[in-house]
């Protein structure tokens, strides 16, 4: 039993890798300057299998500044840069057809006047069974441009966790399997221990017929 549901542990895990399901994740929030840098927005649909079209906004706010700029617009195939200040920088890296899940966007040759709010909205249209459902999703990213990229301490932290979960895991993964082996063996040597005592049992009770004939 420790065996069955051990390896269907193992392979959920897999399955869980392979899937292709998307996942809510923030975007990262520190740029270096003259390096490119990829502007995150997620935004799932609680059911994937109903058809939806998206369309996605950035806007951006310079520090110390009060109001957004229109800076860039996607509506697959079409993407448009709308800021001179950002032109030809600016690089579609979200979904590639028109039901938009991720309206990531590429920053190429950061400036320090990057500095500030960048606001992703995607405007969804799902299309239900009776009606058509509207839903406008924003999302803020507070982008600091730095000289020299600062690791900090929790990614350093985070980064070696991982590593060791994923030690930890291949070592249960190789004992998982070392010990069903081990199990199967047994009982396979069980089962043939069993079968060759029937079969002396058998032979016995034959040989004894036998002489009781005689």
């Amino acid at each position: 039993m420790i065996c069955h549901w051990s390896l269907l542990v193992v392979f959920n895990l897999f399955v869980s890798q392979c899937h292709g399901g998307c996942a809510e994740v923030d975007s990262m929030t520190e740029a270096v300057a003259g390096e490119g840098f990829l502007l995150g927005c997620i935004s799932c649909k609680k059911r994937e299998e109903v058809s939806a079209r998206a369309t996605v906004d950035w806007h951006f706010k310079p520090l110390g500044v009060e109001d957004f700029k229109p800076i860039f617009h996607y509506e697959h195939p079409s993407a448009n840069i709308m800021d001179e200040d950002f032109s030809d920088r600016l690089e579609w890296h979200g979904t590639k057809n028109s039901d938009i899940q991720i309206g990531a966007i590429y920053i190429h040759n950061v400036t320090f006047n990057e500095t500030g709010t960048f606001r992703c909205t995607i405007h969804r249209t799902l299309f239900l069974r009776q009606y058509n459902e509207n839903v406008t999703v924003e999302k803020e990213v507070e982008l600091t441009v730095v000289a020299v990229a600062n690791r900090e301490l929790t990614s350093v932290i985070a980064e070696i966790m991982m590593y060791v979960l994923i030690v930890v895991l291949q070592l249960w993964l190789i004992g998982v399997l070392i010990y069903c082996y081990k199990k199967i063996s047994e009982e396979y040597e069980a089962r043939e221990t069993h079968k060759a005592l029937k079969a002396q049992a058998v032979l016995a009770k034959d040989n004894c017929d036998g002489v009781q004939l005689e």
